[in-house]
């Protein structure tokens, strides 16, 4: 059990999932539950990704690199960002075989909504990675109307790149809500993959993706995103996280961490994120509204999910 669902003083419910913990030198500090099973990171597969978009020769640079392994959340300059990049190419929005969404931040949504507007493509989360991907494909002569097949040369090289960095084989391939595909590892993979991001010689794709990720935390998630701000307070630190409760983080010293959420509950991650992390040692007061994850009775909080007791002690 990774978290619990307290209301008025009462236990509720509980969050049951996976976590591993690498020491600086990549050996396993710390595991709870099955650590070492395929299962689908969403999209904190997103900086692999994106430093194969790179070996691939795609010249993306600073908020379009970081763009390019972003779960955004729609803000106007996050829809812009994308637009710049794909018409800097030669591309249109139309290009894009992400599905049309909606911002994903709440307040965005209001304002889209209240001026006319609906879904679109360059407001789905992943339209920074989309364009990217196009970007790769027309760096190379291939073809864009179906760069998400599994089978396609950009897939293909993302594949091996994954493998690489998480020391895994991909051990099954599905498709994810964006419509790219989707690559199964372990979360000890997951974590070793980050490790090596951060731990990458200067100028390599991996390192100017995590470079990117942490000069642009912005772009990554989004004004009020749990990854954004610890990207942005805390120095080093490279954090991705993915639908169904998914996170991965590494610290600049090789530090690792990944986790997965059972049940999929996006309300248990920051609760959980931010307890492994104290536990790891990392100190500094954002950690605080990271676990914020009240819970509402008549308007006003009456509970909270929180990290279990046993989450929050040191693995040493």
């Amino acid at each position: 059990m990774l978290a619990e669902v307290v209301r008025s003083g009462f236990v509720e419910g509980r969050h049951r999932g996976s976590l591993v913990e690498l020491a600086a030198d990549g050996t396993v500090r710390r595991a709870l539950g099955d650590v070492t099973s395929p299962f689908f990171p969403r999209s904190s597969n997103k900086p692999m990704q994106a430093a194969a978009i790179l070996r691939a020769g795609a010249d993306l640079r600073g908020e379009d690199l970081a763009m390019a392994a972003a779960s955004h959340a729609g803000e106007a300059f996050h829809r812009a960002r994308a637009a710049a990049v794909l018409s800097a190419h030669g591309f249109g929005e139309e290009d894009l075989i992400c599905p049309p969404d909606l911002p994903g931040d709440p307040e965005e949504v209001e304002r889209v909504l209240a001026a006319g507007g609906g879904r679109t493509r360059l407001a789905m989360n992943c339209s920074g990675k989309h364009a990217a991907m196009l970007v790769a494909c027309a760096a190379n002569g291939w073809s864009t109307a179906d760069y998400t097949d599994p089978d396609h040369p950009l897939q293909r090289l993302i594949r091996q790149t994954l493998e690489e960095l998480s020391g895994d084989q991909v051990a099954h391939t599905g498709v994810d809500g964006c419509g790219a595909p989707l690559m199964a590892i372990s979360l000890t993979g997951l974590a070793r993959a980050f490790r090596a991001h951060v731990l990458a010689d200067p100028g390599t794709p991996e390192r100017r993706v995590s470079d990117a990720m942490r000069a642009h935390p912005e772009y990554i998630g989004g004004t009020r995103r749990e990854d954004t701000l610890l990207m942005r307070e805390v120095p080093g630190v490279l954090a991705k996280a993915g639908a169904e409760g998914v996170q991965a983080v590494a610290l600049a010293d090789g530090r690792a961490l990944a986790f997965k959420i059972e049940d999929g509950a996006g309300r248990a991650r920051g609760p959980v994120l931010a307890a492994a992390l104290a536990a790891m040692g990392v100190e500094h007061p954002i950690l605080a509204r990271i676990a914020e994850a009240p819970l509402l009775g008549g308007g006003r909080p009456v509970g909270e999910v929180r990290a279990v007791e046993a989450l929050r002690t040191t693995s040493d």
